[in-house]
């Protein structure tokens, strides 16, 4: 699409890059660059179903001088606000900076519906049809009529204060907030499916969970935490042997007796196929401790019952022994929301592992970002050398990002295509979840969900932490959560 533009408009491709650095987004750059045409009448009665159907998904079957010639009809045929729209489509990045809960929140507005069931309705694949639509707007339907159709999973916040500022502890139920992925088993007409938070279809992945789970009865859809579930020690195994099961579609017999997953039910959100989301999570963990009676393969969520806040804190504590992220704090008397409800579900994870590390890359970032450097790679020292031992993009402040990217700028060493080598010379606080052996980095080490914690501008390079330190982090919590 650059090239054509340039083609056409005999735009330099400096200027193009300098203009897709300010405005953010390379649709939007384009069709500001391109005149503003009136619509043309052949296509001003399509609704957006039409677009999409009969201008937009038949280029995926033409060629390449075919999808020119399209394209370049359509920039003609449209005002710049449905070019805009256009390129979005074209190039599978329809991402204008809206969560999720803002669109959910807009269709219920529009077609007058509780924003609950409009967030239960957008589970799920879905394409933009008119009966998709017509289904979304329907007052009267029920999506449970869709066998598979999972739930919104509720959400907890990061609890930000000590936790005997919440209250009683009474009023509190608390279970180890364990390290897989959060899922939705459900059972109805005898056929079995399993959700990923991420909505994705996953019985694939994991054939043997289902298999395990064909005793439950049908209208039953649980909410739990998937593991590779190490059987001797009856615990968690860390989440990098997860990974292993994350990447492969349809596991062999092999992986799956060597990795065997096991699902850790923690709620109850669907029973003799009613919805029950809104009763009180007391009334959900009875059922679903009667449920887990006489089940061997799934297992039922340890509840940890502590006189005191004091109590619950030494238990806390030990997190990182039980290959646990911390704790999970739930009101009784809480309803399965939508997303996130301040001050009925927390998490209490334990502190992170921290490293200082030297910065040695940086590249620009995407969108807004794309004229400043905001990906940055940092390494520790192995003697008198430099490893990288992760990247990260998030941790600072836009303040600090303007600042870092004006030193990088005026210290860059060596330029490789968007990549630039800088004086090795500043010094940050990284953060990070876990730590496991990697064979793919230079480092042997991953790092999980490293970010910047501070930048540690009171530290020179020399100072910074070494390989070694890495590695005594990696034997001791060694693919354990931080």
């Amino acid at each position: 699409m650059r090239e054509w533009l340039q083609e056409i408009n005999d735009i330099p491709g400096w200027l193009l890059e300098e203009s897709y650095g300010v405005v953010g987004d390379i649709a939007e750059t384009i069709a500001l660059l391109l005149p503003d045409n009136e619509t043309d009448r052949e296509f001003a009665k399509l609704n957006l179903e039409g677009v999409i159907t009969t201008l937009i998904e038949p280029m995926q079957d033409l060629n390449e001088q075919q999808r020119r010639e399209r394209l370049l009809h359509l920039w003609r045929s449209f005002d710049r606000q449905e070019v805009f729209l256009i390129n979005k489509f074209i190039t599978g990045g329809f991402r204008v900076g809206v969560s999720k809960k803002l669109v959910t929140r807009a269709v219920a507005s529009a077609f007058k519906l509780e924003p609950s069931a409009v967030a239960h309705r957008l589970m799920g694949p879905w394409a933009v049809t008119g009966d998709f639509v017509a289904r979304l707007r329907n007052a009267s339907h029920d999506v449970r009529d869709h066998l598979a159709q999972p739930y919104p999973f509720c959400l907890a916040h990061p609890i930000e204060v000590d936790p005997e500022a919440l209250g009683s502890i009474e009023n509190y139920s608390a279970e180890w907030k364990w390290d897989g992925i959060r899922c939705q088993l459900i059972k109805r007409q005898g056929q079995t499916f399993l959700w990923s938070r991420g909505e994705e279809l996953i019985n694939d992945q994991f054939p043997d969970l289902l298999e395990l789970a064909q005793d439950l009865p049908n209208g039953t859809v649980l909410d739990g935490e998937l593991l590779v579930w190490d059987i001797r020690a009856n615990l968690p195994a860390p989440f990098h042997q997860l990974q292993k099961r994350l990447g492969r579609k349809k596991p062999s017999p092999k992986i799956q007796g060597e990795l065997p997953v096991r699902l850790v039910a923690y709620d109850l959100i669907e029973w003799q196929g009613d919805d029950i989301r809104s009763k009180p999570l007391r009334f959900r963990r009875e059922i679903l401790e009667d449920l887990m009676k006489g089940q061997s393969s799934i297992l039922l969520s340890e509840r940890h019952e502590c006189r005191s806040w004091g109590e619950l804190k030494k238990t806390w504590q030990v997190s990182r022994d039980k290959l646990a992220e911390g704790l999970m704090l739930k009101l009784w008397d809480s309803r399965y929301h939508h997303g996130r409800k301040k001050g009925d579900w927390w998490k209490w994870k334990v502190e992170p592992l921290t490293l200082d590390v030297v910065m040695i890359y940086a590249e620009g970032g995407h969108g807004r970002r794309a004229n400043l450097c905001t990906s940055y790679t940092f390494a520790v020292w192995r003697g008198q050398e430099l490893v990288p031992i992760a990247k990260a993009y998030t941790g600072l402040n836009q303040v600090e990002i303007v600042e870092l990217d004006r030193w990088i700028k005026r210290h860059t060493e060596q330029k490789f295509g968007p990549v630039r080598q800088v004086e090795p010379v500043q010094v940050f606080e990284l953060a990070f979840e876990g730590i496991s052996p990697s064979g793919r980095h230079k480092s042997k080490i991953a790092l999980r969900f490293p970010r910047i914690l501070r930048w540690r501008k009171d530290k020179s390079a020399p100072e910074a932490d070494t390989l070694s330190r890495a590695q005594d982090l990696l034997n001791t919590y060694g693919g354990r959560r931080a």
